[in-house]
């Protein structure tokens, strides 16, 4: 009944967000990537956005600068008004304006499987404005980006000759490319390859931007039979000239990766387990009467380990919120590797990353709020209330100030209205709402006792503050934290390169395979220091096992500024805040997830050594 009321509100909500996203004017409808040819159909070239080519997140509307708006009448060529006209919006989904993109109608005609030799787009005259756009993007190494259907094609503006490193010298060149070669593969009826390249032969020359030129853009079609099954359209992409070459098959690399670290892991467990086995037959031999005064290590501390730590109300959110992102990321990576989730559809991943986060809020606020009530809480509604608020806020944030710089920048990273209005309609309606139902369900049907096996003194023990510099905390949270990141460094290479780059990333097996190694890894490592950090009489393990759990977030955040300075070309305001905000987040994140994996198996382990000994 409640699913049934709830329908009528879920569907007012998409409509009016579908409503909002509309612009004034007519936008056109999407064209299927499945879709069937027969001979002279008209094919569709949707051009989507223009900028620095270092800057992936720093996009312009294609007509920012003075393209063609239309087709020009030409001998030969009939012109059409309704179909030979640009700067026509496309209908998109939410991915595609998370991604950035602003796919608009060109002018170009063409038809599927009519080759065009050379055709004339448009004459026109550039003024000094027009001219100096056109260079000042050529000296920013603009790139354009166009679409058939789901195949991206990207070519340059322009080029500069004769430039020497410290940019334009006076016999340098500035160079516009206003010719295009479209080139399509064809299986039978269907698209299944797209590329643009430009003759240099008909390049001109734009370095004096002070005098009005007339320039001629023209456009070629050639197609070409292909063997490629539409299914596998995508694996172009990991062969293409303008794509940097860094993407070769790593196979490799990850296995020796993962096979030392298994190594590293498994090598500590067997040293742990002989370690604990000699603990539990000595602490069993020992008689009652000499308990006392042999007593020591981990065993000592057996009345405080279940001291509940400080600010239990946030501990218990992180370790929810944590829980509820590493259900999500496993969903969204099964998903992808199941290709339920389509990796062609621009922006499917980070649209179902928004949507499964939502769904899986129950998650967050049972989890938070029933630790909370194992932990005697009594405002378990507030401990529901930073739940839901934990992870999202730091977004909210973030979001804020990416957003109105990339406004003042009028980039098309910019959010509309409408996809902010359902950004916020899905959280009010469907995250908050179940994070409350999830700590509803938590406080009348979740179980209330720690089951903790042991009593806690009213008490608590002094710990020992002279330790060994290598046992003490700040050592140990690198180990936590190097350990995990060493397992994960190569594989994390190829997912920055294709987050801030332009390579579409399709090897969803091996990261499904590093995601759950990392979990294992992670937690292993965390249990192993919080034996070492017990047998030294520390019982404060609670927050520092979530801590060493999540520890590789730093690391990756630290790895983001080296990326950023050495392995990328990336500058300038706009892609500096995208970068380092939502890398911020994404490591934030990481901490949560990780840092709860790491808790939970600390949890198991604290409670099973401490239920296999006799303990007064």
């Amino acid at each position: 009944m409640i699913l049934s009321r709830a329908t009528p509100l879920l569907i007012s909500i998409a409509l009016l967000a579908n409503l909002c996203t509309t612009v004034a004017g007519k936008k056109l409808t999407r064209v299927k990537p499945v879709q069937t040819y027969k001979n002279k159909d008209d094919l569709n070239i949707i051009v989507n956005s223009v900028g620095p080519f270092n800057n992936p997140v720093e996009k312009y509307r294609f007509y920012s600068l003075p393209f063609c708006h239309v087709h020009d009448n030409t001998d030969g060529f009939k012109l059409d008004n309704k179909r030979n006209k640009g700067a026509i919006p496309h209908k998109q989904r939410l991915g595609e304006h998370l991604a950035g993109d602003h796919r608009e109608s060109s002018p170009y005609a063409v038809q599927f499987k009519e080759n065009i030799e050379n055709r004339v787009l448009c004459k026109v005259k550039l003024d000094q404005a027009q001219l100096k756009q056109f260079k000042d993007s050529i000296m920013n190494s603009y790139y354009f980006e166009m679409y058939v259907h789901d195949l991206a094609m990207w070519g340059y503006v322009g080029d500069i000759v004769d430039e020497d490193l410290m940019g334009e010298t006076g016999a340098a060149k500035t160079y516009l490319f206003p010719h295009h070669h479209f080139k399509f593969g064809v299986n039978k009826d269907k698209v299944v390859t797209a590329t643009i390249s430009t003759d240099v032969s008909k390049k001109v020359d734009i370095t004096n931007v002070n005098e009005p030129k007339e320039v001629e853009f023209t456009y070629s079609v050639e197609f070409h039979e292909e063997t490629l099954q539409w299914k596998d359209r995508l694996t172009q992409y990991s062969e293409s000239r303008f794509v940097p070459s860094t993407f070769e098959i790593h196979w490799l690399s990850i296995i020796n990766s993962f096979v030392l670290v298994l190594l590293l892991t498994a090598f500590l467990a067997v040293i742990l387990m002989r370690v604990l086995k000699n603990d539990f037959s000595k602490y069993m031999e020992l008689d009652e009467e000499s308990m006392e005064e042999e007593e020591s290590g981990w065993k000592l501390i057996h009345g405080d380990v279940f001291r509940f730590p400080a600010k239990s109300c946030l501990f218990c959110a992180s370790v929810g919120t944590g829980t509820q992102l590493l259900v999500a990321n496993f969903f969204i990576l099964l998903l992808a590797l199941t290709g339920m989730i389509s990796m062609t559809r621009r922006g499917s991943i980070l649209a179902s990353t928004v949507v499964i986060y939502c769904l899986t809020s129950v998650i967050g606020g049972y989890v938070s709020t029933n630790l909370y009530l194992q932990m005697n809480g009594k405002a378990w509604a507030r401990c529901v209330l930073l739940t839901g608020v934990l992870f999202p806020l730091p977004v909210v944030t973030v979001f804020s100030w990416a957003n109105s710089i990339a406004i003042l920048h009028g980039s098309t990273s910019a959010l509309p209205f409408g996809v902010i209005f359902t950004m916020a309609a899905l959280y009010i309606f469907i995250c908050a709402p179940l994070t409350l139902v999830g700590g509803v369900l938590a406080k009348n049907f979740g179980s209330k006792d720690m089951k903790a096996p042991t009593r806690t003194t009213r008490v608590a023990r002094e710990i020992p503050t002279e330790v060994p510099w290598y046992k003490g905390r700040v050592p140990q949270m690198f180990i936590a934290g190097f350990l995990p990141f060493s397992a994960i460094y190569i594989e994390l290479h190829y997912i920055f390169a294709s987050m801030w780059g332009h390579q579409v990333y399709t090897l969803f097996g091996i990261l499904f395979f590093a995601f759950i190694l990392l979990v294992i890894v992670t937690s292993s490592i965390t249990v192993s220091l919080l034996y070492f950090q017990l047998s030294r009489e520390d019982h404060r393990w609670w927050w520092i096992s979530f801590a060493n759990g999540g520890m590789i977030g730093f690391f990756i955040y630290a790895y983001s500024f080296y990326f950023y300075f050495h392995r990328s070309g990336m500058n300038g305001l706009l892609q500096t805040s995208f970068y380092f905000g939502y890398m911020g987040i994404i490591s934030f994140a990481t901490f949560l997830m990780l840092g709860s994996a790491g808790f939970r198996l600390s949890l198991v382990f604290v409670k099973y050594i401490y239920g296999s000994i006799k303990c007064e």
